[in-house]
């Protein structure tokens, strides 16, 4: 459902997320994230463009979200790649359906509200602080969390 761009997206600002406010090299980010690193920098330009990410050149550059994860939704990461696409006319071009969709198209359409529902309502910080014995972008059950900066 979701391409390798939209994951890469999500990895990239979940990693800055954890470290934030601080800024990362896209060499950091892709080794962490295991993104391509040539892919990763053209994901990170268009959030930056998007003001997902700000990028700073120079000693002590780097990428850094543009804002607080607190104020970062997974929607607005997805959004700013590929943005989730609602059916509101039919599909396949029918007139005498127009905006008025079938049952399949009906139900396809709230399945992508429900995923845009789902994201517009997590924020970055949530899905660092929810309990699980899976940390995000790290192997294994005993590793050590991230530490986030407060």
């Amino acid at each position: 459902m979701f391409s390798n761009t939209v994951e890469y997206a999500l990895r990239a600002v979940v990693y800055l997320a954890y470290e934030s406010p601080d800024a990362r090299t896209t060499a950091q980010i892709a080794e962490a994230t295991k993104v391509p690193k040539d892919y990763l920098s053209k994901i990170l330009q268009g959030l930056a463009k998007k003001e997902i990410v700000q990028t700073q050149r120079g000693v002590g550059g780097g990428v850094s979200l543009a804002r607080p994860p607190e104020e970062l939704t997974i929607l607005d990461v997805v959004n700013a790649v590929e943005p989730i696409e609602r059916i509101r006319t039919c599909p396949l071009g029918l007139s005498s359906h127009g905006v008025r969709l079938c049952p399949l198209h009906k139900r396809m359409d709230a399945a992508l509200a429900a995923v845009e529902t789902a994201f517009k309502n997590t924020t970055l910080a949530e899905v660092l602080e929810e309990p699980s014995d899976s940390v995000p972008l790290c192997e294994g059950p005993q590793v050590v969390k991230l530490k986030r900066k407060t």
